[in-house]
């Protein structure tokens, strides 16, 4: 769905950029100044993708180790119920078998909530880093007086001289 909005947006763009051309709205081409930014690549390269790659790292760290630990654990258990498991007293093997499923379970719920909790960090970030974008964006639109400004994801060509890219990710290092 997103995608086909995007595509829309990227086609009235584009039917505007010809209306304009042929003259229908009124606008010489001349006079029409397009830029094209690779959000995407904003996405990764800027200085505060970085930080913030940086900082969720550093946040979930103690977890990610904390979860290796438990399978570290659970890979001993196993490998100690393989080797002794047929010589413990049954007790002990059904014990240290309780233990090893309920390590496993712990491991996994671990897992999936770090996962969830990671995503919804990412997103955290990735929604301030894409509005933070979005104001450079716009004040080298109105600086250097753009009409338009498209993402370059969308787009089936565009020279090169089109691309801002490098602009806004200088912008937001400035930041």
């Amino acid at each position: 769905m997103k995608h086909k909005d995007q595509w829309r947006r990227t086609l009235t763009a584009a039917c505007m950029i010809i209306a304009s051309a042929s003259g229908f709205l009124d606008v010489h081409a001349d006079d029409v100044k397009i830029g094209v930014v690779d959000t995407e690549r904003i996405l990764a390269e800027s200085a505060p993708a970085v930080r913030a790659l940086k900082k969720i790292e550093k946040e979930f760290l103690p977890r990610d180790q904390e979860i290796k630990k438990m399978a570290s654990q659970a890979k001993v258990l196993q490998e100690l119920l393989e080797k002794e498991g047929k010589t413990l007293p049954e007790a002990d093997r059904r014990n240290k078998e309780r233990d090893l499923a309920t390590l496993n379970r712990e491991y996994q719920r671990a897992q999936r909530q770090m996962r969830e909790d990671l995503s919804l960090r990412q997103n955290d970030e990735v929604a301030t880093l894409q509005l933070s974008a979005t104001k450079a964006i716009q004040i080298i639109a109105e600086s250097e007086k753009y009409d338009l400004i498209l993402p370059l994801r969308d787009l089936v060509y565009r020279s090169q001289r089109m691309d801002i890219t490098e602009k806004v990710i200088k912008a937001l290092a400035d930041k």
